[in-house]
């Protein structure tokens, strides 16, 4: 009897630092633009409640004007690291158009599921949405591309309200299926058994008909983050209004973010334009 294997090193896989030139200084100099940003904006309201746990709380940064809406970013790390203080640079993109953005933290694996942080997202853009009236439009960089995307599945834990409110979602080299990520070493932390990454990923779950995805890659990623977004693009182009791939030129996962700083970048266009 003949076997086959995939022949795939799912622990390379996933492997972004060993890859991209100058990784280790990404993380301060995030932090660094971060900081500058906080203290530059006036109008920012920092460390909202959204539940009970230490991490559950969210930063909403408002723009000069009444909003548009509300644009949502949620952060990446492998649901592993990071929190909410790193990303306020990002924000300014969508504030420059007028909408007023969220950026909520969460708690991270192993102290959490990713059952439980899709929960927690959930009940983050429920607190954001009842201060910030309107459409609403989410991002999600590598991990947070997970947990927008599982936000726009018919199984959300939205409100039906909620759900409807979301118009736009951009996942940036997120992960969409969930599956390979028992074979790496940091399944160790994640926990994730066969029936959680079957439910957890969004390539398996229904997508709500009325969406407009984006979905956003670099052209230098590991390839199978331009797998992953792939894939998510061919299970819901039939089922949602819209439904876009992008694959931008010479990025990486590290850098493939900076375009929601910039107004004018078609990243920021995405998401909320």
């Amino acid at each position: 009897m003949a076997t086959e294997t995939s022949g795939i090193d799912w622990q390379d896989a996933f492997e972004n630092a060993s890859y991209i030139p100058g990784a280790a200084q990404y993380p301060d100099r995030w932090s660094a633009q971060a900081a500058a940003f906080r203290a530059a904006w006036p109008d920012a309201e920092l460390d909202l409640p959204y539940g009970d746990a230490e991490r559950a709380r969210f930063d909403l940064f408002l723009p000069k004007a009444a909003p548009r809406g509300l644009a949502v970013f949620v952060h990446g790390g492998f649901w592993l690291r990071f929190d909410k203080s790193i990303w306020s640079h990002l924000a300014a993109g969508a504030l420059a158009r007028g909408w007023a953005v969220a950026i909520p933290s969460y708690t991270l694996a192993p102290e959490a599921r990713i059952s439980a942080i899709t929960a927690q997202i959930g009940a983050a853009l429920h607190a954001a949405a009842s201060r910030v009236p309107g459409p609403i439009c989410l991002a999600g960089h590598s991990a947070g591309g997970h947990l927008v995307t599982r936000m726009g599945c018919t199984n959300a834990p939205l409100t039906p309200r909620v759900a409807a409110r979301i118009d736009k979602i951009t996942s940036i080299s997120g992960l969409h299926d969930l599956r390979p990520l028992r074979l790496h070493s940091m399944n160790e932390a994640l926990n994730l058994d066969a029936a959680e990454a079957r439910a957890e990923s969004p390539v398996l779950r229904d997508p709500r008909p009325d969406l407009r995805l984006t979905a956003w890659v670099g052209g230098n990623e590991r390839p199978e983050f331009l797998r992953q977004t792939a894939i998510l693009t061919e299970a819901w182009q039939e089922g949602i209004a819209t439904c876009t791939r992008v694959i931008e030129n010479g990025r990486t996962h590290f850098d493939v973010i900076d375009g929601l700083a910039d107004p004018d970048h078609p990243l920021t266009e995405a998401f909320v334009g």
